[in-house]
């Protein structure tokens, strides 16, 4: 049996692979209620720990479906997708389980398994005749089921301990991305990477308008609420811009004029580990968010403040390194807006939860207008 070659004239995405993601999605939000159940640093620490897992796993398949064609592996990817739900719906227990039914940070483990041994299965069998990409295949796997192995572990302890545990298996998994190389790896359409990448950032993006319906809705709906709610989109809007700024195929580009013999690694550098600052950023912004739309009188608390602010300081300086890795550019303005967002970080312990939001919005709102009229000159 030999896996669908992925045509590399396909720079689509198709319809199943943003269907898979769907669930990506669910985890995300997730992933903000563990973080938000108890609000503090070692909460922090932890959903930080599960997006670690998440996006290690997401990427992995990324790579998959520029391999092999989604479609021709639907049950693969279907089988993925019902692993991936068991462990979205086990994460707000992923550290605590709470009393009846299954045992929650065990389950978070088993179904991480088997997305992960999937993922490698099928791998295997795109590889077979790819004797390069068979061995890069073997010099990575151990690291996987070792981390996925120290999960399982973690699962039988609890308190620091588990946390520690965890921290050590996101480090074996991203070790082994590192220490493998990417050299043996195949990058067959550089359209369709980029683009499943982007499309990923607007999932991700779209968690932080989800937090902010999640937070009102048990709320009045009024004119602070509301004013909330619009200033969230706007800092949402401008991390969007920050990413896509007017195109987004800046990375697109990148990876269609770099050498074959260099293109899997800056793929693996750029996407698969400068995206997850990103993907954290977004998830810590949402946090926020929906922290502000409950405490729009009142100052942030320190971590709720620290995850706002800090998120979106996250977002813009891991996008500063994407940019830096493909193409060696430095974009002053967004530095300057860096520094600006750290300054509104200080100011934010002493105002209210909606002024600390509206000015870090009109931080993010001038790096646009500056940016737009920049372009149109």
């Amino acid at each position: 049996m030999n896996a669908p070659v992925l045509n590399a004239a396909d720079t689509r995405v198709s319809p199943l692979e943003l269907f898979f993601d769907l669930v990506f999605v669910f985890a995300l939000t997730q992933v903000t209620v563990l973080m938000a159940d108890d609000l503090g640093a070692e909460s922090v620490l932890r959903g930080v720990l599960v997006l670690g897992m998440l996006w290690a796993s997401w990427a992995g398949y990324a790579w998959l479906c520029n391999v092999v064609s989604a479609d021709g592996v639907r049950t693969v990817l279907l089988t993925s997708m019902a692993a991936m739900l068991g462990l979205a719906l086990a994460i707000p227990e992923a550290f605590d389980d709470r009393p009846g039914g299954l045992h929650g940070p065990l389950l978070v483990a088993v179904c991480y398994l088997v997305f992960r041994v999937v993922h490698l299965a099928m791998y295997a069998l795109a590889s077979r005749d790819d004797p390069a990409e068979r061995r890069q295949l073997l010099a990575y796997a151990p690291f996987v089921l070792a981390g996925t192995a120290l999960l399982i572990v973690a699962a039988a302890t609890d308190g620091r301990l588990q946390t520690l545990l965890w921290l050590v298996a996101l480090g074996t998994d991203y070790v082994g991305t590192l220490v493998g190389g990417a050299e043996g790896w195949q990058l067959r359409s550089p359209g369709h990477f980029a683009e499943r990448h982007g499309l990923i950032v607007i999932v991700a993006l779209g968690e932080s308008i989800v937090a902010i319906g999640l937070a009102v809705r048990h709320h009045p709906l009024t004119g602070q609420v509301l004013l909330g709610s619009l200033l969230g989109l706007v800092v949402t809007t401008c991390l969007w811009w920050v990413y896509f700024g007017g195109d987004g195929s800046d990375g697109e580009q990148a990876l269609h004029t770099e050498p074959a013999d260099t293109r899997t690694r800056l793929a693996r550098d750029a996407f698969s580990l400068l995206h997850l600052p990103l993907l954290v950023g977004v998830v810590l912004t949402a946090l926020g968010l929906k922290t502000v739309l409950q405490e729009v009188d009142e100052p942030l608390p320190g971590v709720a403040l620290a995850a706002l602010h800090g998120g979106v300081l996250l977002f813009l300086l891991g996008h500063a390194a994407f940019r830096w890795r493909i193409a060696r550019d430095v974009v002053p303005a967004r530095l300057i807006a860096a520094a600006g967002v750290a300054a509104a970080w200080v100011a934010g312990a002493h105002l209210p939860a909606l002024w600390s939001l509206a000015t870090l919005a009109a931080v993010l709102a001038a790096l646009v207008t500056r940016e737009t009229v920049g372009r149109r000159r």
